[in-house]
Parts: structure tokens; sequence; C-alpha cells
């Protein structure tokens, strides 16, 4: 039986399990919106913006386990998904992404809204493809989702002709597919779990890192289990907070130039570094030469590209981080660290992170009553500062979820992928934590949170600068504040003013100049379950993230304060 590409599409969709799609209607698309007129079944989300839809498939894929689907048409729209895809890309995020396209015969030819969406994803996705025959179309569909989520997660671009739309073609949809060089991992190699576990067994000042890449493999519980059986101390990447719990004895904290004290120093110290499903980022490492130099390294990563790529590693094992794990925990053996862990607790006690020093309404008393008031939460974050001491402050013990662009660093993120974390999972509580700046870069998506009624509570840490440069700035530019601040003048009012503005999409809007009135503005915002309520927090400006390694430098080279 022969059926329309548009036809074919919608079976696809309901073959992979998809019954939300985020999207942006336009000419190049519109066939493909008029098939999904009629598909009862799968929700069509319809954020303000292309890069706010990225965003949220994006948060929405984080919280459910499932592919997000982007859908807009070609030119700006496909363009618009471009830093949603690269941002899915560097940490991991299982999207498809269906863009439209001119009809084949004028690609090629200037035609309006022509664009090489496939040439510009490219080197920001695991794979970008445009159908070039009805036939095929099924078979690239099906590839886009298994690829998107096997192996290590990300985005996937399929980008559709619109003859090819409307082209009709066999309605087969294939159920599984081979693909010739491109075998994610089903295994772990024996001999070199074996060498690992003598390694570590051997050790007298183990210490691991867990990055996103245990998130993404449903491992914390695994890991937990593992670092207790051998009484290992464990730290983490910002992505990868949270795998463990962060009120275990045996949590150090995050790592990098962010970490804390005892974590930079303790990976500086060890002799043995377990590390598992991170990319060993300059955030994280530091100068390279300097990084872990008593260590020998183990690295666990699914993706062998990542394995000795910045860091050069003694023990190599290509695996998913929970068949490892699995594995290991089987061949368990309490270490001799105590010692070792009563100097990393000196360590912490020393150097606690901690804001006391600061006056007034700080950044760590705000987040300190999210953790009473939201213990099963979602909770997001923007980039920047706010970014930085949610990541801090946070508490975690498995009942909360941090979402966050860790690898591109991208402001805008935090709201739209609040509401797609919300849409992905109604009735939980989800918290968006944002500064001014990057609350601004993509907050017509209130619009989209008022209509689908998502009751996300929105924490604008409003310092009126662009506080991390801002920060920069002060310690290594003499205080030569040059285009980061966003008022419009001293003793002159904020543009805009987020309360009016919050109502001005009928949501609920709040501002707080005093830490007493922290408690007060969350019951309120709790108790809004009819959409979203936006809490502006007017800090100090002065407040700075601590400690903080400067770029280039070692991670024993920490600014304390």
């Amino acid at each position: 039986m022969e059926i329309k590409g548009t036809e074919l599409f919608v079976k696809a969709l309901r073959s992979e399990g998809v019954d939300k799609v985020f999207c942006y209607p336009g000419g190049m698309a519109i066939d493909l919106f008029d098939s999904l007129y009629d598909a009862k079944d799968i929700d069509m989300i319809l954020p303000r913006h292309e890069q706010g839809l990225a965003h949220a498939a994006d948060g929405y894929a984080r919280t459910t386990g499932k592919v997000g689907v982007c859908l807009v048409t070609s030119g700006p729209g496909a363009t618009n998904l471009v830093t949603g895809i690269a941002t899915a890309n560097y940490d991991c995020v299982p999207m498809v992404c269906f863009t439209g396209q001119v009809p084949r015969d004028l690609i090629g030819n200037d035609a309006f809204q022509e664009i090489d969406i496939v040439g510009i994803t490219r080197n920001i996705c695991k794979y970008a493809v445009t159908v070039r025959d009805r036939k095929d179309l099924a078979t690239v569909i099906k590839k886009a989702f298994y690829v998107a989520r096997t192996g290590k997660p990300g985005p996937v671009v399929v980008d559709l002709p619109m003859d090819i739309q409307r082209a009709m073609g066999p309605d087969d949809y294939p159920e599984e597919i081979a693909i010739r060089g491109y075998k994610p991992p089903t295994s772990v190699h024996v001999g070199q779990l074996k060498k690992a576990m003598t390694t570590l067994k051997n050790a007298k000042r183990p210490v691991i890192l867990a990055g996103g890449g245990v998130k993404i493999a449903g491992a914390g519980e695994d890991l937990t289990r593992f670092a207790k059986a051998m009484n290992i101390p464990v730290m983490t990447t910002i992505l990868g907070k949270g795998c463990v719990p962060t009120n275990d004895p045996l949590y150090i904290g995050n790592i990098g130039m962010y970490g804390n004290y005892a974590s930079n120093t303790a990976v500086s110290e060890c002799d043995v570094l377990l590390a598992i499903g991170v990319r060993f980022s300059d955030r994280i490492t530091g100068t390279i030469e300097t990084f872990a130099p008593k260590a020998k390294i183990i690295h666990i990563d699914i993706d062998t590209a990542a394995i000795s790529r910045n860091i050069v590693v003694n023990i190599p094992i290509v695996a998913d981080a929970k068949k490892a794990l699995d594995e290991m925990n089987q061949h368990t053996a309490r270490c001799k660290t105590e010692e070792w862990l009563k100097e990393i607790d000196k360590w912490k006690a020393e150097n606690t992170i901690s804001m006391k020093d600061y006056k007034g309404m700080t950044p760590e008393k705000i987040i300190g009553e999210i953790n009473k008031a939201f213990p099963h939460a979602d909770v997001v974050t923007d980039v920047g500062q706010n970014q930085l001491w949610t990541t801090q402050y946070l508490e975690m013990d498995g009942k909360r979820k941090l979402l966050t662009s860790g690898g591109l660093g991208t402001m805008g993120y935090g709201l739209p992928a609040a509401i797609g974390s919300s849409i992905g999972n109604p009735g939980k509580p989800v918290i968006c934590i944002a500064g001014d700046g990057g609350a601004q870069m993509n907050i017509q998506e209130l619009a989209t949170a008022v209509v689908y009624k998502t009751p996300v509570i929105f924490c604008i840490l409003n310092n009126t600068y662009l506080g991390n440069v801002r920060q920069m700035q002060d310690m290594f530019y003499k205080g030569r504040y040059s285009a980061t601040y966003l008022g419009r003048g001293e003793k002159q009012s904020y543009i805009p003013d987020f309360v009016k503005l919050a109502e001005s999409y009928d949501a609920l809007g709040i501002r707080v100049t005093d830490e007493s009135e922290i408690a007060a503005a969350f019951k309120k915002a709790k108790a809004n379950k009819k959409g979203p309520t936006v809490i502006e927090f007017c800090i100090d400006s002065k407040y700075d993230v601590y400690p903080m390694v400067p770029g280039g430098k070692a991670l024993t080279d920490m600014l304390l304060k």
C-alpha cells in the first residue's frame, strides 16, 4: 500500500512512542502540520520561538528519558534550532529535529528560505541527513531515533524536502535497523575491568570522579553502592551532581573551575582516579599537565573518542557506565582509606563553601529555602553565577533532578527547559533559577507556560549585571565593566519591571527585596497551580562565586575568597 510521506511521518512518530512534538509551523513544513492535525494521540506543543522550542524538547528529554522531538520549517525556522541542537549535543540529550526544506529541484538555487541545515549542523549533532528519495524515508526516520537514543545519546537532524513530504511511497516502517559502522558497546572488557579493580584495591588515596554519563546511564544507585562497598570518596562534575547523594559522607563535592577546595585538592593528591562518564573538559581539569599528577587514571566512557582525548589515561574501558558498575559491584572489597578520608574531611571543614561573609539576601539563603520547600522538584538553571550558586548549594538525595547547560553554557536555556520538564512531568514541581541577563533571552516562553498551564516557578536573581563576566572584570580588569551593566543608570528603575511583565503574560509576579520574604514567596508560588510564577529576587550586585580557579591555572591555584 502506498501513502504520502507526511502520513508515513505520523506513522513513524507513533511507532517510536512519540506523544509530544515541540513545533513551530511554516511554509515548507505545513503539510507535516496538516497530517498531525488529525493525530489526536500526539500533542503539538507550540512555544514562541524555535530556540525556546529546542530547549523545551531538551528539558522534556532529560527528565522523561524519552526522545525530544522538534518540528520546524526551513530557513530561519531551522537555523533558530542551532543553539538548542549544540546544547543537547554537548550534554548528550536524545533529540530528533525535523526541518522542512524546499523541494529538491530548488535546492541549491537560492530559493526563498532555503538553507543547508545539514551542512550547518553536521558538527554539532550525532547525525544529519536530507531525505533525497521517498523510498528511504522510513529507514531514515528509524535510523534517526535509533542513533539519538543509543550509545552516547545526542541530537539528530532530519531535513525533509517538501516534494518528499507529498510523494507517495511504501507504508512500511521497520521494527529494527542495523547501521554498518555504528555499533554502540554492549559489553565490558573483562580484562580491563579486572586490571581496574586490582589497581583500585591496591590504592591508598583513591577517588571517583562521576560525570553526566553516570546520570544518563541511570547508574547513580550503582555508583553509590560501589563507592560504599569500596569506601572510596566521590566527586562530581556539574552535570554529574546528584548521582551520589550530596549528604553522603563519601561525597566531596564538585570539581573544577568552580569546584570546592576539598575536591580540587583531593584530585591533585590522589594516587588512583576512577573517572566515569566524563570527558575531562578544561573547566574540570584546569591546566592539563597539572591534573591528577600523582594518579593512575582509569576512565570508563561509552564514547571511544572521549578516552585519552584530553587526559591520557592508564586503563581505558569503553562501556556503558551502568553495565561497567554492575560488573564491578560483583568484585568489590573494602579499601584501607580511613586516613585518606580523614584528610579529605579536614579539607572540607577548613574551606566550606559559604556566603556567610556577605550580608543580606544571598543566593545561598534563596537556594537553602528551595532545599526546604521543594524536596521532590526538578531544578533547572540558566547559565552564569545563578548556575554556579545552584550547583554549589542545591542538596540532592535522589529525589531532585538538576538540569543545566553544562558543555555549551547556553544563556536562555533555563525557562524553556523548565517548561519542557513540566510538560513531561505533570504535577511535579519545577523550579528555574536564572539571572536577569539569561532570563530575558527566552522570556517570551512565559506565554507557552501560561497557555499549557505549567506551574513553573521562575526565580530571577536580579543583580543588574551579567554577573559572571562582571566578577571577572572585577578580578582581572580593574573593575572596568565593559558591556556588563544591564540597568539604565544609577537610582533609576530596572528595565523591565519583571513583576509587571509577568502580569502582562497573565502569570503571577512577586518581588522579594529582603531575606525575611523568601519563604513566603515560595509558599505563594507553590500554591499557584494554574500557571507560572515569576519571583524576582533583588540581590546585591557584588555577590561573587567562590572558590574559583582562574583560566589557564592548575586546580590547586584556587581563589578562595
